[in-house]
């Protein structure tokens, strides 16, 4: 499951459980609707309450990340994640973004800032 809220000019997204491809269309929806209406954005992913994801969600993510390379500015994501973090640090060579990793919520809305 997956809630989607948009703040100051950001897009954020909370994962609660397994991440699936619908959750993730969802995702994706909420983007290009922000991304119509303001342009370019920030995106704060959540992960740290995420069980895991499906790998149809992986490459749909690889998918939307490379049609999307010039629309973010800032992206901060949230875990404690090993894994995650790897994911993150290899996304970076299909996003032209400031991609960075935090432990806690707060830390990364106020690196978004």
């Amino acid at each position: 499951m997956i809630v989607t809220e948009h703040h100051d000019g950001a897009v954020h997204v909370a994962v609660y459980g397994e991440f699936t491809l619908a959750d993730y269309h969802e995702f994706e929806e909420q983007v290009i609707y922000m991304l119509e209406l303001e342009g370019q954005t920030n995106l704060l992913f959540d992960l740290s309450q995420m069980a895991g994801f499906t790998i149809d969600v992986a490459w749909e993510d690889i998918k939307f990340t490379r049609e999307h390379r010039q629309d973010f500015k800032k992206v901060a994501i949230v875990t404690e994640s090993q894994w995650v973090t790897w994911s993150a640090w290899l996304s970076q060579a299909f996003i032209n973004a400031d991609v960075e990793v935090f432990d806690k919520a707060d830390e990364a809305r106020a690196w978004l800032c």
